[in-house]
């Protein structure tokens, strides 16, 4: 009862659409799937933003677009060009950022996956965890990549360097483009 008590939400159906209205405004069911699709998008965005096999920025991306095409957002020319710039420079620095670091450092991508499962594994223990997973992770697979335990401690620390500035940039863009899709449907929660 509580919270669709407190917005005031209800569902009611008419002539064969779907009508969700809250203070006085009405969706389609093409708005508000539309909006839907669009929050799924920008949640897939943030986590793909972590594991690299998911496109992070231009899934946000597309769910922003998306939001544009309901009745509730409208974005302009220019915020679209901005924000696509935004996106298309963090996706090619994603896949720069690492690359020149093993290049620069000799690290392998053995180093960088071992990053990311040390990171995962550590989510349990909290922030020390992440880091300290990430860090003995990328370890871990520098060793399995041939290097000596000297060696790999320094490839180590450098793949996770690199690992965590594309994360961190991608999270940034994410999270711009995460808070206009809140800006924008903040009236209708």
């Amino acid at each position: 009862m509580g919270l669709v008590t407190i917005f005031n939400l209800y569902l009611q159906t008419k002539k064969s659409k779907l009508y969700l209205t809250t203070f006085n405004l009405k969706f389609s069911f093409m708005d508000t799937f539309l909006i839907v699709l669009a929050g799924i998008l920008v949640v897939t965005g943030l986590v793909g933003c972590i594991f690299p096999k998911l496109p992070g920025t231009p899934l946000c991306y597309l769910g922003i677009i998306l939001l544009h095409y309901s009745s509730i957002a409208e974005f302009s020319i220019n915020f679209f060009i901005r924000w696509g710039i935004f996106v298309i420079a963090v996706q090619g620095l994603d896949y720069l950022i690492p690359t020149w670091g093993k290049r620069k450092f000799g690290g392998s991508t053995k180093g960088v996956w071992g990053s990311l499962i040390g990171m995962l594994a550590g989510l349990y223990f909290g922030t020390y965890g992440i880091i300290s997973g990430a860090i003995i992770g990328a370890f871990i697979g520098e060793l399995f990549a041939g290097k000596e335990s000297n060696e790999a401690i320094h490839h180590a620390f450098s793949s996770f360097l690199f690992f965590i500035l594309g994360t961190i940039s991608q999270l940034i863009v994410a999270g711009g483009l995460l808070y206009y899709y809140i800006d924008e449907i903040r009236y209708v929660l």
